[in-house]
């Protein structure tokens, strides 16, 4: 699966777009981030503070269910938790819940024995490492946390590990297994940026035993997050009521959405509320002409009919995605 989300990239392959401002759905970010809180300017101008620190991570254990003295670390992304994952458990055999974010297995490739993507949970009890990202990306699909925590026992009881990545559970937080995090077996990631739409602000958390914590932390080193993403994350995680509001504003923005590519033909794979997955003939061809026009979707190498659609916000971005798929397709053209 490739990235999305480089807008400059899109645009040296396809052109700057028909007005030069590109409507980017190729993410699962939120389109409507959570309000900046304004912050004293010495974030900015000192490293960071152990109790700015201490105050996130008690924050985020709240604000994921977790217990109060659940093992936590943050980091400056998700992403960096997942290259550095595999230097804790070298030459494990791994397996993956797929098809799904292409860097768990590219980074544990570095130093796993194998590494195999697997279509059935039943196939992962096997492993030394397994990993499932749930809510999935691209499909959406959910694995119920009961099934997780037995899979967690079960690797547990041969020193395995079950690594579950949470990276759009925000939007889903019945779905999360974070309220048992600390128990033998179990890590889980917590993207920040995706959910509260500031993915540039580069926060993420890992909450296992304190073994895995603390050799995570080790590896991140001092002052891996900075002051002005410490500031922000605490003010974001602790605010349940933007949180809930965000839910179910997306929820009916997904519909919206869902309505919009029906109506043009596309068929309903699945997908979360920040992003859907949709099949169609033409996918391919349909990226590239949108792209032209300035509107960044997400496509498959592996699965050459799907296509993959972030919310577009706005009203007028809808009208937008509307238009530039009436250039393409006429509304319910065969698939």
């Amino acid at each position: 699966m490739k990235h999305g989300g480089d807008i400059s990239l899109a645009a040296a392959q396809f052109g700057e777009g028909a007005d030069r401002r590109w409507l980017d759905l190729s993410t699962g970010i939120a389109p409507e981030p959570f309000p900046l809180p304004d912050f004293p300017t010495d974030a900015w101008q000192r490293l960071p503070q152990q109790g700015d620190m201490d105050q996130l991570l008690s924050v985020a254990r709240s604000a994921y269910g977790a217990a109060p003295d659940s093992p936590i670390v943050a980091a400056p992304g998700t992403q960096l938790l997942i290259q550095l994952l595999p230097l804790i458990r070298p030459g494990a055999h791994v397996s993956i819940l797929g098809p799904t974010y292409s860097e768990h297995q590219i980074c544990w490739w570095r130093t796993a024995a194998s590494v195999s993507v697997d279509t059935e949970t039943e196939s992962l009890d096997a492993a030394d490492v397994a990993i499932v990202t749930n809510p999935n990306n691209p499909d959406g699909g959910i694995v119920p946390p009961g099934a997780l925590h037995s899979l967690a026992e079960q690797l547990a009881k041969r020193d395995g590990l079950l690594i579950v990545d949470e990276a759009f559970a925000d939007v889903v937080p019945a779905t999360s297994i974070a309220p048992i995090a600390g128990m033998p077996g179990l890590l889980v990631l917590r993207s920040f940026g995706k959910f509260y739409g500031l993915a540039g602000v580069r926060l993420g958390f890992a909450l296992g035993t304190d073994k895995d914590i603390a050799a995570l932390a080790t590896l991140l080193g001092p002052w891996a997050v900075p002051g002005p993403a410490l500031a922000i994350g605490a003010r974001a995680l602790g605010d349940d009521e933007w949180a809930e509001a965000a839910r179910l504003r997306y929820c009916e923005q997904a519909q919206r959405l869902d309505a919009t590519l029906l109506s043009f033909g596309f068929e309903l794979v699945g997908g979360t509320t920040l992003f859907r997955l949709v099949k169609h003939d033409r996918a391919a061809a349909i990226h590239a002409e949108l792209a032209r026009a300035g509107i960044l979707t997400r496509v498959f190498d592996n699965e050459p009919k799907w296509i993959r659609f972030g919310l577009p916000g706005s009203a007028a971005n809808l009208k937008r995605l509307e238009l530039g798929l009436q250039s393409v397709l006429s509304p319910a053209s065969a698939k």
